[in-house]
């Protein structure tokens, strides 16, 4: 089954819809809420806005492709020619959208504004980050530093973001420059959530009288492997058998019933995860 899902994910037309699918959300972002309002998106879609609003030349999707140049050059040399190509797929889609594709949403409310922009830019770059491609620009940026520092891509983009508003204060009023700033921030959130909704987990640790037989039922009851980690009571100076063990987030309430039906005196400990890689879980994503 996870090879099947594996294979699936990797295709060339299931990377594309999701490119997409992204890039429209995207564009409905810009076009039907941040422009309406005057406000500035981040990345280089926001470089492209600003050098729209302060020039009034070209569109903000020509300055967007624009500024993409020399990022897919980086992009060429430190990621792959694969994630190069569909990035170059989703600019030159979303460059088409921001320039063509607009909805009217009747927002009067700046604060709502700030809201409803944020949710679908957030949500539209999340679904891009769940390809093997990106939108360009700040993406690529954002992956190659994922991908070699670890930096979480919603946290570079709102410091990238948080910079570019600074240098925007010429241009902005303190108010937009403000909302523009808050609607950052929601979007950085909504990226980090669409990039974990899939992946998170459950870690336990399990401290029991009982661990082999804790440990069976597990295996038995969830289908999930566990791994022994010695330690000693503080109190008691007794050696004892830790259970460490990961589990999908609806699994548990049904952990908690194994783990305490067993021993009811047992020690049980959980704490989300944002990423596990490995058998039964996700794979590794190669760009």
């Amino acid at each position: 089954m996870k090879i099947h899902t594996r294979k699936f994910i990797y295709n060339i037309p299931w990377n594309l819809f999701v490119i997409t699918l992204g890039c429209l959300m995207l564009a409905i972002g810009i076009n039907s809420v941040v422009i309406p309002h005057g406000l500035v998106t981040g990345g280089f879609s926001g470089v492209g806005v600003l050098l729209f609003y302060s020039t009034g030349i070209l569109t903000p999707g020509i300055w967007f492709l624009i500024c993409n140049i020399p990022v897919f050059i980086l992009g060429w040399i430190f990621v792959s020619k694969r994630f190069l190509l569909y990035s170059l797929y989703g600019m030159i889609v979303l460059t088409i959208f921001i320039d063509y594709v607009s909805i009217n949403i009747p927002i009067q409310d700046k604060m709502l504004a700030v809201l409803a922009g944020g949710s679908i830019i957030g949500a539209g770059a999340g679904i891009i980050f769940h390809s093997l491609g990106s939108a360009g620009g700040n993406d690529i940026i954002s992956i190659m530093l994922n991908q070699k520092f670890g930096i979480r891509i919603g946290t570079y983009n709102f410091i990238f973001n948080s910079v570019l508003f600074v240098l925007s204060l010429g241009i902005l009023t303190i108010d937009l420059f403000i909302y523009s700033m808050a609607m950052s921030f929601i979007t950085s959130q909504i990226v980090d959530y669409f990039l974990s909704i899939f992946n998170q987990r459950k870690m336990a640790l399990i401290i029991s009288n009982k661990p082999e037989d804790t440990v069976a039922l597990i295996m038995k009851k969830l289908d999930k492997g566990a791994t022994f980690l010695q330690g000693k009571g503080a109190y008691t100076g007794k050696d004892k058998k830790i259970i460490l063990t990961v589990v999908h987030n609806y699994q548990i309430k049904r952990l908690e019933e194994v783990v305490f039906s067993v021993d009811p005196d047992a020690f049980l400990i959980t704490e989300n995860t944002f990423n596990v890689i490995g058998k039964g879980f996700s794979f590794r994503k190669v760009y």
